[in-house]
């Protein structure tokens, strides 16, 4: 199976920026549709974006769609998200998760539809 870890987590003040990476391991990148999701302290995890096998279809969240960019590199085995004019609300711990499902389920970004998942990283956004 895939393995993926995150990176890039950091502590920001609002407005600001910062780029995750997850790094995938163990089978081939380009098999699998990737996602981004958060989850804050006692909250449910959130689908935030996702991306097909090949990087040509993304997908956001109402909540990030215009400030938040997911893509990958698939020479790399890397995925990526790119957050911009980051807010409080936008903190939360934040994994990447793989499917090898290509029913199209995994676009609406609900976590079950996912089967991979990394340990996460943590986003601190201060006002």
């Amino acid at each position: 199976q895939v393995r993926l870890r995150e990176s890039g987590g950091a502590s920001v003040q609002a407005g600001g920026s910062l780029r995750l990476s997850c790094i995938a391991s163990g089978k081939p990148f380009d098999d699998y549709n990737m996602g981004w999701f958060r989850q804050a302290p006692g909250q449910g995890r959130e689908g935030v974006s996702a991306i097909n096998f090949s990087g040509g279809s993304q997908f956001y969240s109402d909540s990030v769609k215009g400030r938040f960019t997911v893509s990958r590199d698939n020479a790399k085995n890397t995925l990526y998200l790119q957050m911009n004019n980051l807010k409080p609300e936008d903190s939360a711990m934040y994994y990447c998760a793989a499917t090898d499902r290509y029913d199209g389920s995994w676009t609406d970004l609900s976590p079950a539809s996912f089967d991979y998942w990394g340990q996460g990283t943590q986003v601190t956004v201060s006002s």
